[in-house]
Protein backbone atom coordinates (compact mmCIF):
# COMPACT_ATOMS: atom_id res chain seq x y z
CA UNK A 1 0.00 0.00 0.00
CA UNK A 2 1.25 3.40 -1.60
CA UNK A 3 1.65 5.42 1.72
CA UNK A 4 0.11 8.35 -0.21
CA UNK A 5 -2.16 6.52 -2.21
CA UNK A 6 -4.48 4.63 1.65
CA UNK A 7 -7.33 6.61 1.61
CA UNK A 8 -8.43 4.90 -1.96
CA UNK A 9 -10.00 2.55 -0.15
CA UNK A 10 -11.75 4.63 2.34
CA UNK A 11 -15.55 3.21 2.75
CA UNK A 12 -17.70 5.66 1.54
CA UNK A 13 -20.52 6.09 4.22
CA UNK A 14 -23.30 8.80 3.27
CA UNK A 15 -22.84 11.86 6.03
CA UNK A 16 -25.89 13.73 7.34
CA UNK A 17 -25.33 17.40 8.51
CA UNK A 18 -22.56 16.77 10.57
CA UNK A 19 -22.66 20.55 12.61
CA UNK A 20 -19.55 19.27 14.29
CA UNK A 21 -18.11 21.24 16.69
CA UNK A 22 -14.76 20.99 18.65
CA UNK A 23 -14.31 21.93 22.14
CA UNK A 24 -10.44 22.27 21.87
CA UNK A 25 -8.24 24.98 22.11
CA UNK A 26 -7.76 26.23 18.62
CA UNK A 27 -5.75 29.21 19.28
CA UNK A 28 -2.67 30.19 17.98
CA UNK A 29 0.48 31.25 20.05
CA UNK A 30 1.68 32.87 16.75
CA UNK A 31 0.21 35.97 18.16
CA UNK A 32 -2.95 38.04 16.19
CA UNK A 33 -6.52 37.44 15.82
CA UNK A 34 -8.07 34.73 14.60
CA UNK A 35 -10.35 36.23 11.54
CA UNK A 36 -10.28 36.55 8.16
CA UNK A 37 -10.27 34.24 5.49
CA UNK A 38 -8.56 31.23 4.40
CA UNK A 39 -7.92 28.67 2.19
CA UNK A 40 -7.94 25.37 2.84
CA UNK A 41 -6.75 22.49 0.31
CA UNK A 42 -7.21 18.75 0.66
CA UNK A 43 -6.31 15.48 -1.15
CA UNK A 44 -8.93 13.66 -2.91
CA UNK A 45 -11.62 14.09 -0.12
CA UNK A 46 -14.44 15.00 -2.16
CA UNK A 47 -17.16 13.53 -2.79
CA UNK A 48 -17.02 11.10 -0.16
CA UNK A 49 -16.76 13.50 2.57
CA UNK A 50 -18.06 16.82 0.86
CA UNK A 51 -20.93 17.16 3.82
CA UNK A 52 -17.91 15.80 6.71
CA UNK A 53 -15.43 18.29 5.78
CA UNK A 54 -18.17 21.07 5.10
CA UNK A 55 -19.72 20.45 8.77
CA UNK A 56 -16.16 21.23 10.05
CA UNK A 57 -15.99 24.32 8.60
CA UNK A 58 -19.55 25.09 9.18
CA UNK A 59 -18.13 24.18 12.89
CA UNK A 60 -14.91 26.64 12.44
CA UNK A 61 -16.68 29.78 11.70
CA UNK A 62 -19.40 29.33 14.16
CA UNK A 63 -16.78 29.42 16.88
CA UNK A 64 -14.92 32.25 15.14
CA UNK A 65 -17.10 34.91 13.98
CA UNK A 66 -15.66 36.56 11.15
CA UNK A 67 -13.88 33.70 9.64
CA UNK A 68 -14.36 32.07 6.15
CA UNK A 69 -12.49 29.49 5.02
CA UNK A 70 -12.69 28.26 1.55
CA UNK A 71 -12.20 24.98 0.47
CA UNK A 72 -10.04 23.61 -2.19
CA UNK A 73 -10.31 19.76 -3.11
CA UNK A 74 -7.66 18.28 -5.64
CA UNK A 75 -7.50 15.01 -7.14
CA UNK A 76 -5.14 12.40 -6.24
CA UNK A 77 -3.01 11.93 -9.93
CA UNK A 78 -0.63 15.02 -9.75
CA UNK A 79 -0.92 16.11 -5.90
CA UNK A 80 2.52 15.95 -5.38
CA UNK A 81 3.36 18.55 -8.84
CA UNK A 82 0.36 20.69 -7.77
CA UNK A 83 1.61 21.55 -4.61
CA UNK A 84 5.50 21.85 -5.27
CA UNK A 85 4.58 24.19 -8.28
CA UNK A 86 2.64 26.22 -5.63
CA UNK A 87 5.77 26.77 -3.11
CA UNK A 88 7.53 27.50 -6.23
CA UNK A 89 5.30 30.28 -7.56
CA UNK A 90 5.00 31.30 -3.74
CA UNK A 91 0.95 30.68 -3.78
CA UNK A 92 0.30 28.06 -1.33
CA UNK A 93 -2.76 27.71 0.16
CA UNK A 94 -3.29 28.32 4.26
CA UNK A 95 -3.73 25.40 5.27
CA UNK A 96 -2.57 22.04 3.32
CA UNK A 97 -3.27 18.71 3.15
CA UNK A 98 -0.19 16.44 3.07
CA UNK A 99 1.90 13.45 3.99
CA UNK A 100 4.95 14.10 6.09
CA UNK A 101 7.06 12.69 2.57
CA UNK A 102 5.55 16.21 1.12
CA UNK A 103 5.96 17.95 3.99
CA UNK A 104 10.03 17.47 3.86
CA UNK A 105 10.96 19.32 1.20
CA UNK A 106 8.98 22.18 1.49
CA UNK A 107 9.95 22.60 5.34
CA UNK A 108 13.61 21.94 4.02
CA UNK A 109 13.50 24.38 2.25
CA UNK A 110 11.86 27.23 5.16
CA UNK A 111 8.48 27.29 3.53
CA UNK A 112 5.97 25.89 6.51
CA UNK A 113 5.43 27.39 9.66
CA UNK A 114 7.51 25.13 12.78
CA UNK A 115 4.25 24.23 14.75
CA UNK A 116 6.92 23.72 17.69
CA UNK A 117 7.78 27.21 17.63
CA UNK A 118 4.20 28.88 17.91
CA UNK A 119 2.15 25.61 18.80
CA UNK A 120 4.13 24.04 20.98
CA UNK A 121 0.92 23.42 23.42
CA UNK A 122 -0.60 21.54 20.78
CA UNK A 123 1.76 18.96 20.81
CA UNK A 124 0.58 17.06 23.92
CA UNK A 125 -2.77 16.72 22.19
CA UNK A 126 -1.31 14.30 19.77
CA UNK A 127 0.24 10.35 20.15
CA UNK A 128 3.84 11.10 20.24
CA UNK A 129 4.89 8.82 17.16
CA UNK A 130 2.74 11.16 14.92
CA UNK A 131 3.80 14.43 15.98
CA UNK A 132 6.91 12.53 15.24
CA UNK A 133 6.68 12.13 11.71
CA UNK A 134 5.97 15.95 10.62
CA UNK A 135 9.98 16.67 11.99
CA UNK A 136 12.79 16.87 9.99
CA UNK A 137 15.13 14.45 11.53
CA UNK A 138 18.45 15.75 13.13
CA UNK A 139 17.14 19.44 12.20
CA UNK A 140 13.91 19.30 14.55
CA UNK A 141 11.02 21.17 13.92
CA UNK A 142 7.65 19.87 13.63
CA UNK A 143 5.84 20.86 10.31
CA UNK A 144 2.41 19.58 10.11
CA UNK A 145 -0.49 18.68 12.76
CA UNK A 146 -1.36 14.86 12.33
CA UNK A 147 -4.40 14.24 11.04
CA UNK A 148 -5.88 11.00 9.94
CA UNK A 149 -3.73 7.51 10.48
CA UNK A 150 -3.81 4.13 9.23
CA UNK A 151 -2.27 0.70 9.97
CA UNK A 152 -3.73 -2.95 9.62
CA UNK A 153 -3.77 -6.29 10.19
CA UNK A 154 -1.88 -9.05 8.42
CA UNK A 155 -4.62 -11.43 6.51
CA UNK A 156 -3.86 -15.14 5.47
CA UNK A 157 -6.28 -17.95 3.44
CA UNK A 158 -6.57 -20.77 6.20
CA UNK A 159 -7.79 -23.05 3.63
CA UNK A 160 -4.02 -22.34 1.47
CA UNK A 161 -2.30 -23.31 4.76
CA UNK A 162 -4.15 -26.49 5.59
CA UNK A 163 -3.32 -27.56 1.95
CA UNK A 164 0.31 -27.34 2.56
CA UNK A 165 0.30 -28.77 6.16
CA UNK A 166 0.39 -25.55 7.97
CA UNK A 167 -1.10 -24.59 11.23
CA UNK A 168 -4.24 -22.31 10.05
CA UNK A 169 -4.12 -21.30 13.69
CA UNK A 170 -0.13 -20.42 13.90
CA UNK A 171 0.51 -17.59 10.66
CA UNK A 172 4.30 -16.65 10.48
CA UNK A 173 4.93 -13.62 13.23
CA UNK A 174 8.51 -12.36 12.47
CA UNK A 175 10.35 -12.58 8.78
CA UNK A 176 12.10 -15.59 9.38
CA UNK A 177 9.03 -17.55 9.56
CA UNK A 178 7.58 -15.51 6.54
CA UNK A 179 10.33 -17.50 4.85
CA UNK A 180 10.02 -21.27 6.48
CA UNK A 181 5.52 -20.38 5.79
CA UNK A 182 6.88 -19.60 2.18
CA UNK A 183 8.56 -22.34 1.20
CA UNK A 184 6.24 -24.96 2.91
CA UNK A 185 3.57 -23.11 0.45
CA UNK A 186 5.39 -22.99 -2.95
CA UNK A 187 6.17 -26.57 -2.44
CA UNK A 188 2.47 -27.00 -3.32
CA UNK A 189 2.79 -24.04 -6.14
CA UNK A 190 1.11 -21.91 -3.65
CA UNK A 191 2.57 -17.66 -3.55
CA UNK A 192 2.47 -16.42 -0.09
CA UNK A 193 2.91 -12.61 -1.44
CA UNK A 194 2.23 -10.62 -4.47
CA UNK A 195 4.98 -7.96 -3.68
CA UNK A 196 8.59 -7.77 -2.80
CA UNK A 197 9.42 -5.31 -0.01
CA UNK A 198 8.59 -1.47 0.29
CA UNK A 199 11.18 0.87 1.90
CA UNK A 200 8.66 0.33 5.05
CA UNK A 201 9.18 -3.34 5.85
CA UNK A 202 13.12 -3.30 5.70
CA UNK A 203 12.43 -0.68 8.72
CA UNK A 204 10.07 -3.30 10.08
CA UNK A 205 13.16 -6.36 9.33
CA UNK A 206 15.36 -3.80 11.65
CA UNK A 207 17.25 -1.92 8.84
CA UNK A 208 19.02 1.41 9.22
CA UNK A 209 17.11 3.25 6.83
CA UNK A 210 18.61 6.56 7.04
CA UNK A 211 21.31 7.80 9.02
CA UNK A 212 23.63 11.38 8.97
CA UNK A 213 22.38 12.78 6.08
CA UNK A 214 22.37 10.01 3.67
CA UNK A 215 20.30 6.52 2.90
CA UNK A 216 22.19 3.58 4.83
CA UNK A 217 19.38 0.62 3.55
CA UNK A 218 22.40 -1.72 1.93
CA UNK A 219 23.56 -2.52 5.17
CA UNK A 220 23.99 -6.17 6.19
CA UNK A 221 20.21 -6.14 7.73
CA UNK A 222 18.92 -4.54 4.42
CA UNK A 223 21.00 -7.71 1.91
CA UNK A 224 19.59 -10.01 4.90
CA UNK A 225 15.61 -9.32 3.73
CA UNK A 226 16.48 -8.98 -0.15
CA UNK A 227 18.43 -12.44 -0.09
CA UNK A 228 15.23 -13.97 1.96
CA UNK A 229 13.35 -12.75 -0.67
CA UNK A 230 14.93 -14.14 -3.29
CA UNK A 231 15.19 -17.35 -1.83
CA UNK A 232 10.97 -16.96 -1.58
CA UNK A 233 10.88 -15.76 -5.39
CA UNK A 234 13.17 -19.28 -7.00
CA UNK A 235 11.16 -21.08 -5.00
CA UNK A 236 7.96 -19.69 -6.34
CA UNK A 237 6.59 -18.20 -3.51
CA UNK A 238 6.08 -14.43 -4.92
CA UNK A 239 3.54 -13.73 -8.06
CA UNK A 240 5.91 -13.37 -11.23
CA UNK A 241 3.48 -9.64 -11.46
CA UNK A 242 5.79 -8.43 -7.84
CA UNK A 243 8.26 -7.29 -9.93
CA UNK A 244 6.73 -4.62 -12.27
CA UNK A 245 7.03 -1.39 -11.04
CA UNK A 246 3.24 -0.20 -11.26
CA UNK A 247 1.67 -3.29 -10.45
CA UNK A 248 -1.35 -2.89 -8.01
CA UNK A 249 -2.65 -6.06 -7.87
CA UNK A 250 -1.60 -7.52 -4.65
CA UNK A 251 -4.91 -7.32 -3.04
CA UNK A 252 -6.80 -8.43 -5.88
CA UNK A 253 -4.31 -11.73 -6.34
CA UNK A 254 -5.42 -12.40 -2.37
CA UNK A 255 -9.26 -12.39 -2.73
CA UNK A 256 -8.98 -14.43 -6.17
CA UNK A 257 -7.42 -16.64 -3.58
CA UNK A 258 -3.60 -16.93 -5.57
CA UNK A 259 -1.55 -15.69 -2.80
CA UNK A 260 -1.90 -16.74 0.41
CA UNK A 261 -1.09 -13.46 2.73
CA UNK A 262 -1.62 -9.82 2.37
CA UNK A 263 -1.47 -6.87 4.00
CA UNK A 264 -4.70 -4.78 4.93
CA UNK A 265 -6.99 -2.79 6.74
CA UNK A 266 -9.68 -3.43 9.37
CA UNK A 267 -12.17 -2.04 6.91
CA UNK A 268 -11.20 -4.91 3.92
CA UNK A 269 -13.50 -7.45 5.98
CA UNK A 270 -16.59 -5.82 4.40
CA UNK A 271 -14.69 -6.16 1.05
CA UNK A 272 -14.11 -9.64 1.41
CA UNK A 273 -17.42 -10.70 2.65
CA UNK A 274 -19.31 -8.98 0.35
CA UNK A 275 -17.06 -9.81 -2.91
CA UNK A 276 -15.10 -12.50 -1.60
CA UNK A 277 -17.46 -14.99 0.49
CA UNK A 278 -15.03 -17.68 -0.17
CA UNK A 279 -12.03 -16.45 1.16
CA UNK A 280 -13.95 -14.81 3.64
CA UNK A 281 -14.83 -17.85 5.23
CA UNK A 282 -11.22 -18.98 5.65
CA UNK A 283 -9.49 -15.78 6.07
CA UNK A 284 -7.32 -15.66 9.30
CA UNK A 285 -6.31 -12.48 11.10
CA UNK A 286 -2.67 -12.09 12.32
CA UNK A 287 -0.41 -8.92 13.27
CA UNK A 288 2.14 -7.76 10.91
CA UNK A 289 5.21 -9.21 10.23
CA UNK A 290 7.90 -7.97 12.18
CA UNK A 291 11.41 -8.15 13.70
CA UNK A 292 11.00 -4.83 16.00
CA UNK A 293 8.00 -5.47 17.52
CA UNK A 294 6.20 -2.12 16.03
CA UNK A 295 3.93 -1.93 13.54
CA UNK A 296 4.18 0.20 10.26
CA UNK A 297 1.93 3.44 10.08
CA UNK A 298 0.67 5.67 7.66
CA UNK A 299 -0.46 9.21 8.16
CA UNK A 300 -1.66 12.18 6.59
CA UNK A 301 -1.45 16.10 8.19
CA UNK A 302 -2.24 19.51 7.93
CA UNK A 303 0.68 21.95 7.37
CA UNK A 304 0.95 25.72 7.32
CA UNK A 305 2.72 27.91 4.83
CA UNK A 306 5.00 30.64 6.02
CA UNK A 307 3.40 32.26 3.08
CA UNK A 308 0.07 32.50 4.40
CA UNK A 309 -0.91 36.25 4.68
CA UNK A 310 -3.51 35.23 7.97
CA UNK A 311 -0.91 32.61 9.66
CA UNK A 312 -3.14 33.00 12.99
CA UNK A 313 -6.67 31.74 11.20
CA UNK A 314 -4.77 28.80 9.95
CA UNK A 315 -2.97 27.55 12.59
CA UNK A 316 -6.37 28.23 14.61
CA UNK A 317 -8.26 26.40 11.34
CA UNK A 318 -5.30 23.17 11.49
CA UNK A 319 -5.44 22.68 14.85
CA UNK A 320 -9.10 22.71 15.02
CA UNK A 321 -9.78 20.32 11.73
CA UNK A 322 -7.66 17.90 13.65
CA UNK A 323 -8.67 17.94 17.38
CA UNK A 324 -9.94 14.73 18.82
CA UNK A 325 -13.67 15.49 18.25
CA UNK A 326 -13.49 15.83 14.60
CA UNK A 327 -10.89 13.06 14.40
CA UNK A 328 -12.88 10.43 16.20
CA UNK A 329 -16.15 11.80 13.47
CA UNK A 330 -13.79 11.27 10.83
CA UNK A 331 -12.69 8.28 11.54
CA UNK A 332 -15.97 6.56 12.35
CA UNK A 333 -16.95 7.57 8.18
CA UNK A 334 -13.50 6.34 7.09
CA UNK A 335 -11.14 3.38 7.07
CA UNK A 336 -8.87 5.71 9.19
CA UNK A 337 -7.77 5.93 12.84
CA UNK A 338 -7.13 9.20 14.97
CA UNK A 339 -4.30 10.79 15.54
CA UNK A 340 -5.16 12.54 18.67
CA UNK A 341 -4.29 10.99 22.01
CA UNK A 342 -7.85 11.44 23.15
CA UNK A 343 -9.26 10.22 19.99
CA UNK A 344 -8.27 6.83 20.88
CA UNK A 345 -10.22 6.04 24.21
CA UNK A 346 -13.76 6.56 22.18
CA UNK A 347 -14.89 3.23 22.69
CA UNK A 348 -15.39 2.61 19.10
CA UNK A 349 -11.63 1.88 18.96
CA UNK A 350 -11.70 0.18 22.19
CA UNK A 351 -14.36 -1.95 22.79
CA UNK A 352 -15.70 -5.08 20.67
CA UNK A 353 -19.12 -6.31 19.42
CA UNK A 354 -18.17 -9.49 18.75
CA UNK A 355 -17.47 -9.14 14.75
CA UNK A 356 -14.82 -9.55 13.04
CA UNK A 357 -14.38 -6.06 12.18
CA UNK A 358 -14.69 -4.77 15.29
CA UNK A 359 -11.83 -7.09 16.89
CA UNK A 360 -9.94 -6.25 13.74
CA UNK A 361 -10.70 -2.40 14.65
CA UNK A 362 -10.06 -2.50 18.17
CA UNK A 363 -6.22 -4.30 17.74
CA UNK A 364 -5.48 -2.02 15.12
CA UNK A 365 -6.39 1.20 17.26
CA UNK A 366 -4.04 -0.12 19.82
CA UNK A 367 -1.18 -1.27 17.63
CA UNK A 368 -1.41 2.70 16.33
CA UNK A 369 0.05 3.66 19.73
CA UNK A 370 3.83 2.04 19.13
CA UNK A 371 3.64 1.83 15.20
CA UNK A 372 6.13 3.59 13.30
CA UNK A 373 6.34 5.65 10.16
CA UNK A 374 8.81 3.73 8.84
CA UNK A 375 9.01 5.28 5.60
CA UNK A 376 11.80 8.27 5.92
CA UNK A 377 10.50 11.88 5.32
CA UNK A 378 13.25 11.95 2.44
CA UNK A 379 12.04 8.53 0.19
CA UNK A 380 10.19 10.26 -2.73
CA UNK A 381 8.12 8.53 -5.35
CA UNK A 382 11.57 8.05 -7.61
CA UNK A 383 13.27 6.62 -5.27
CA UNK A 384 10.81 4.30 -4.51
CA UNK A 385 11.07 3.33 -8.27
CA UNK A 386 14.53 2.90 -7.99
CA UNK A 387 14.22 0.60 -5.00
CA UNK A 388 11.74 -1.55 -6.85
CA UNK A 389 14.08 -1.60 -10.33
CA UNK A 390 16.60 -2.48 -8.69
CA UNK A 391 14.66 -5.43 -6.65
CA UNK A 392 13.72 -6.79 -9.70
CA UNK A 393 17.33 -7.14 -10.46
CA UNK A 394 17.81 -8.86 -7.78
CA UNK A 395 14.81 -11.44 -7.86
CA UNK A 396 15.70 -12.06 -11.38
CA UNK A 397 19.37 -13.23 -10.65
CA UNK A 398 21.00 -9.95 -12.91
CA UNK A 399 22.89 -8.16 -9.83
CA UNK A 400 23.24 -9.92 -6.46
CA UNK A 401 21.45 -8.33 -3.50
CA UNK A 402 23.82 -6.68 -2.49
CA UNK A 403 24.82 -5.40 -5.73
CA UNK A 404 20.87 -4.21 -6.16
CA UNK A 405 20.77 -2.54 -2.65
CA UNK A 406 24.37 -0.35 -3.58
CA UNK A 407 22.13 0.67 -6.65
CA UNK A 408 19.42 1.34 -5.03
CA UNK A 409 21.09 3.11 -2.21
CA UNK A 410 23.83 5.36 -4.58
CA UNK A 411 20.68 6.36 -6.64
CA UNK A 412 18.84 7.08 -3.96
CA UNK A 413 21.41 9.69 -2.51
CA UNK A 414 22.35 11.30 -5.44
CA UNK A 415 18.29 11.97 -5.94
CA UNK A 416 18.33 13.54 -2.32
CA UNK A 417 20.93 15.91 -3.13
Amino acid sequence: MKRRTFLAGMVAVPVAGCGLSGTSNSGSSAGGQVTGEITFQTWSLKPKYTDYVNGVIDAFQQQHQGTTVKWVDQPADGYLAKVMADASAGTLPDVINVPPDLSFPLAKAGQLVDLDEVARDAKPEYLENAWQAFEIPGQGGCYGFPWYLNTGPLFYNKALFRQAGLDPDKPPANFDELEQYALKLAEKNIAILGQTPSIADFGLYGVKLFENGEFTFNEPKGVELVESYKRMYDAGALIPEALTQNYTGAGTKFMAQQTAMNPGSAYDLGKFKTDAPSLYANIGITTPITNTGSANMFLHGVSVPKSSKNQATALAFGRFVTNAANQVAFAKLASIFPSTTKGGDDPYFTTEDGSDEARVRVAAAKQLKTAVNYTPVQFSDQMREALLQQLADAMLGKKSPKEALDAAVEECNRLLK
